[in-house]
């Protein structure tokens, strides 16, 4: 056989391919298929990879109600939420009751032949001189609070003394603790309850540090008879519903200094005794006390007020009548914008928006306790836990009176009622809440972080970009 011949012979061989070999696909048992089939065109096992694990199905974007339970959560704990709060929620409650007091005083003014914004003006005004007194206080070191407590305190007892004096106290539906300063009027004792919180922190702070307060004499003792004071002036004039809410005040301060159960129940069970006989004694706080609850103006007409508000809730229905549009505010609902501008609301605004407003109040009462559980100085918990107090039981009695569920007691809404004389103290008291809520160790960090530099070289600054920034070259330089 020729050389040509035996290499004709040979089994010729197929030039393997360029690039990497493809493996080939498996005869019998490919994945996908059953056994002994050929695997599918385009299977992972034709292509030689993996198969693909199932994906898990995607949660929606909002998360179920756990999910914005926890957020919620996680934003509430964060630590400016209750600066924020308060801060906000009193900036609202502020400027609604702004907006109803000029609703609701317009016909009164008019009656007593006024301009029909003079009620909104002297409480614009107020709101003003309230804004500073609140940015004042809010700025101020919690040392400087602590020392004005005393002079206020004294201020306070003294401002009273004079209220009973002739000629210069002045009686206002029929109790006397007024002091008029020509067109203004001003009511010492609602500084009193600013003045009673001050003093009342800053002495229990002192005998907490110097651990007293475990002994009742010294964590009753000049407490509970300075407040007695406080409320003997206060009740000279006849205004019981000021002293309710200095008795809260008392209770409450009392409650965070951790007084026994006994000895709380002991000083409780004296003020209520007090409380009946002061109320036996008089027949106009009989006649409040009888129109709980009631339906029709009675004989002589003594629950007027009571169901009048009751029938401006009823016509506001669940959105009300309209802005300006409430009928009891003619005449028929006494105090429209003072003691019963919850009712006006009620019948403008409807029940969104009275809920707004106890909702605005729950959340700064809230915030409050939250600033007075998570301090560590024991002035700013007793402060804070006072203010608290003090706005909170001042809404309770003013609304319930408004519902028939409480007697009538002649306090005004906190930060809502016209009146000069208690929204002055209430910004302030407001101020103070803000001041502690900025104090907290993280609150402050949070603040420092946020709050720019003024003063510094550009040098320190830190620039959110990811470019270098140059230095400016001089002009001879190339």
């Amino acid at each position: 056989m020729t050389r040509d011949e035996s290499a004709a012979a040979r089994p010729r061989v197929a030039p393997a391919p360029r690039g990497r070999a493809r493996p080939a696909a498996p005869a019998r048992g490919a994945a996908g298929g059953r056994p002994g089939s050929p695997a599918r065109r385009g299977s992972p096992a034709a292509a030689g990879r993996a198969p693909r694990t199932p994906r898990a199905p995607r949660t929606p974007a909002g998360g179920g109600p756990r999910q914005l339970l926890d957020k919620a959560r996680r934003a509430w704990d964060r630590p400016l939420t209750a600066y924020y709060v308060i801060l906000g929620g009193s900036l609202l409650i502020i400027v609604l009751g702004l907006v109803m007091v000029y609703s609701a005083s317009q016909i009164k003014a008019l009656q007593s032949g006024l301009a029909p914004s003079y009620f909104f003006r002297k409480q614009l005004l107020a709101a003003v001189l309230g804004g500073a007194l609140m940015l004042f206080a809010a700025r101020t070191p919690v040392r400087l609070h602590r020392a004005f407590a005393y002079p206020l305190l004294a201020a306070s007892v003294f401002l009273m003394c004079l209220v009973q004096v002739p000629g210069i106290g002045v009686a206002v539906n029929g109790n006397q603790n007024w002091i008029s300063f020509g067109p203004f009027q001003l009511q010492p004792s609602e500084f009193g309850k600013l003045a009673l919180v001050l003093w009342g922190a800053d002495l229990l702070a002192r005998k907490q540090d110097k651990r007293l307060l475990t002994q009742w004499k010294h964590l009753l003792v000049p407490l509970v008879p300075a407040t007695f004071i406080l409320l003997g002036l206060i009740m000279l004039g006849g205004d019981m519903g000021t002293a309710i809410i200095l008795t809260a005040i008392l209770f409450g301060v009392l409650w965070l200094a951790g007084a026994p159960t006994r000895l709380f129940a002991g000083v409780l069970g004296f003020a209520v005794l007090i409380g009946f006989l002061l109320i036996k004694t008089s027949s106009n706080r009989m006649s409040r006390l009888a129109c709980i609850g009631a339906t029709e103006p009675g004989p002589g007409d003594q629950c007027w007020q009571a169901v009048h508000g009751i029938y401006a809730l009823a016509n506001g229905g669940w959105f009300g009548s309209g802005l300006g549009a409430s009928m009891e505010k003619w005449g028929e609902l006494p105090e429209p914008h003072t003691d019963f501008i919850f009712a006006i609301t009620g019948e403008e605004l409807g029940l969104a928006g009275t809920l707004s407003v106890l909702a605005l109040f729950a959340a700064l009462g809230y915030a409050g306790i939250r600033v007075a559980g998570r301090t560590e100085d024991p002035f700013v918990r007793y402060a804070a836990g006072g203010v608290t107090t003090w706005i909170t039981a001042q809404a309770v009695v003013n609304i319930g009176a408004v519902l028939g569920l409480l007697p009538i007691a002649g306090v005004p809404l906190p930060l809502f009622s016209y009146g000069g004389s208690a929204l002055l103290p209430t910004m302030f008291a407001i101020g103070l809440l803000i001041a502690f809520a900025r104090s907290e160790p993280g609150a402050r960090a949070a603040l420092a972080m946020r709050q720019p530099v003024f003063g510094k070289k550009r040098a320190g600054l830190r620039w959110k970009t990811m470019r270098r920034r140059v230095k400016k070259r001089p002009s001879g330089e190339r």
